[in-house]
């Protein structure tokens, strides 16, 4: 099972630096794959959470790719309505190939209704938009005497039962982010009846989960996965892996804008878990 690491590439503390700080940070610990965000309109409802500077993904990905050599880069999310699918299709094959095929490409449907307005895109079409680009992608691909860039992995991300019913359409592997285990419990057979009702398999499962090292352990049965004592979250980790997650991504940032500004405390918990890794 593949462990990586979601970077912050927004905040006060989002600088050249160190985005360059945590790509070599996450490389040298071990990890696996890189992945970044997505927002191109900073609007208020946006700014509550994720707040200004605010590094686009695949840019920053691009140049994060020149100062890595191993580990693999992606998205957690590209926001699919955002894009015009033949653009997205053009950068993420330009740069599957400069990084040397190391790219993954995590899509979701987006939630920020001020930065869709913004950007004069249909909220209501959301849904429709998203699975337009997934195929767009796929027949883009295809061509590699233009495009080159055979099968880029995409990852289909949600927590919604949309979001499962469109990964096992597209045989993608399901991307959840930010849960409790009971929920991630509850799900598992959701997918598996969504599959059976499809007639497809059941897709990889790929979740991001939250990383917050604590003491003592955490006893609240709304703990997030990835939250509490070390063994708590290897637990966490070992379960998801049994449940059949090919991979896990780790999500250090816990809603301060002003963590960015000291990665140093995420950087310590990261390589707590590189050296417990199963």
């Amino acid at each position: 099972m593949r462990i990586g690491v979601n970077v912050p590439n927004f905040g006060p503390g989002a600088t050249p630096d160190n985005l360059a700080r945590w790509a070599k940070t996450s490389e040298g610990l071990g990890f696996d794959l890189l992945m970044l965000s997505d927002h191109v309109a900073i609007t208020s409802d946006v700014a509550k959470q994720y707040p200004a500077p605010f590094y686009e993904p695949v840019t920053t990905l691009a140049w994060l790719a020149g100062i890595t050599t191993r580990i693999h880069l992606g998205t957690t999310v590209l926001i699919a309505p955002y894009r015009h699918p033949l653009l997205v299709a053009r950068m993420a094959a330009n740069l599957h190939q400069l990084s040397g095929g190391r790219l993954v490409v995590g899509v979701g449907v987006g939630w920020a209704r001020e930065e869709f307005a913004a950007l004069d895109v249909p909220f209501n079409r959301r849904g429709a938009l998203t699975d337009e680009l997934l195929r767009t992608l796929r027949t883009a691909w295809a061509d590699e005497a233009d495009y080159g860039s055979g099968r880029i992995p995409i990852w289909v991300g949600g927590n919604s039962d949309a979001a499962i019913r469109r990964a096992v359409r597209f045989g993608s592997p399901w991307h959840p982010l930010r849960f409790t285990m009971s929920w991630f419990r509850e799900a598992l057979p959701r997918l598996r009846n969504i599959a059976d009702e499809l007639e497809l398999p059941v897709p990889e499962l790929a979740p991001r989960i939250y990383l917050r090292l604590t003491e003592k352990p955490i006893d609240d049965p709304d703990r997030r996965a990835g939250e509490g004592t070390l063994e708590q979250v290897l637990e966490d980790i070992e379960e998801l892996r049994r449940a059949g997650a090919e991979t896990v991504m780790l999500d250090p940032y816990h809603g301060d804008p002003d963590e960015t500004l000291r990665p140093e405390t995420a950087w310590q918990a990261l390589a707590t878990v590189a050296a417990h890794r199963p």
